[in-house]
């Protein structure tokens, strides 16, 4: 069954006869003709009832009158979608973003893709740096955002580094010293988040490199929850500068600078097969976008030159 007989069918069955049908589709009768037949012989049942005056549907032709037209509107509408994909307008981007990138980087990206590109449909899935890598290898994802995780198949370019900084209720004990030297974290309750993740594998690095054992300590399993216990004055906490911007402009929390250097940094960075190809016009936008990162989101820094050297931690999470 070809596009062509379907066609021909809607326009003689438009136009009540193949003469008037045959001129709108700017071709012989005889070849619309011909066409009817074929699509009948195949569908094994007479469509129309001809006569002098014209012609009209058979009990059959009026049955498959609304397929025919569902069919043809239906690859009309496939046919302005691939336009569209193939010139950027529309489409659909679908990522895998680790947990703090989604939540306190993704959308300062998100809302200028979106401004450019309203039509586009955005997907994003979250999970562990491993499990980014994964959606990647399956296909089931265009890109992926988050820590860096070798794997044969796939191609990372580094995007921006996350600082862990140490933060503190104001007018702590512990926040009026000025810098604090690794071992004064066993005086203060640390706050840890996460235990899958790479976070807490850095501060709890950091932590046994000090060799001191906090006096105390509370495990939560997301940033947000860390913040306020912060907050609420129970501890301190390693948390990403991008995830705290908004409190220490606020002041509702404060950076205590670490002797001999910061709480850490990870590597983030955007994943995709090595064959996947060129990308589409939608997902070079994305890309595109992401290399502004460092410039445009509160606390993200551009990547160290040794980025792509270093996978970071080896835990399960991103």
């Amino acid at each position: 069954m070809q596009l062509a007989q379907i066609q021909g069918f809607l326009a003689v069955a438009h136009q009540g006869g193949v003469s008037r049908a045959a001129d709108t589709l700017g071709i012989t009768q005889p070849a619309l003709t011909a066409r009817l037949n074929a699509l009948e012989e195949e569908l094994g049942q007479p469509l129309f009832v001809r006569s002098r005056r014209g012609v009209r549907l058979t009990d059959a032709g009026r049955a498959f009158l609304p397929y025919a037209q569902q069919a043809v509107e239906a690859l009309a509408r496939g046919l302005t979608e691939v336009s569209e994909i193939a010139h950027g307008t529309a489409g659909e981007l679908v990522l895998g973003v680790a947990p703090a990138v989604s939540t306190y980087v993704l959308p300062h990206v998100l809302v200028r893709f979106a401004e450019r590109h309203p039509q586009a449909r955005l997907i994003v899935r979250t999970g562990h740096s491993e499990e980014i890598v994964e959606m990647v290898v399956r296909d089931e994802v265009h890109a992926g955002l988050g820590r860096l995780v070798h794997h044969p198949l796939v191609e990372s370019r580094p995007v921006f580094d996350e600082e862990l900084v140490l933060v503190s209720r104001p007018g702590s004990p512990i926040a009026g010293r000025g810098a604090i030297a690794r071992t004064e974290l066993a005086e203060a309750p640390l706050i840890l988040f996460d235990r899958t993740s790479s976070y807490y594998e850095l501060t709890t690095t950091i932590v046994r490199e000090a060799g001191v054992r906090p006096r105390g300590m509370i495990e939560l399993d997301n940033i947000e929850a860390a913040k306020r216990m912060v907050g609420a004055g129970l501890g301190v906490a390693l948390l990403p500068r991008t995830s705290v911007v908004d409190e220490l402009d606020s002041g509702s929390l404060v950076a205590l600078p670490i002797e001999g250097g910061s709480g850490g940094r990870r590597h983030i960075v955007v994943a995709r097969r090595r064959d996947a190809g060129a990308p589409t016009p939608l997902v070079a936008a994305f890309l595109e976008l992401l290399s502004e990162v460092p410039a445009t989101v509160p606390g993200a820094l551009p990547p160290a030159r040794d980025a792509m050297r270093d996978s970071g931690p080896t835990s399960t999470a991103g």
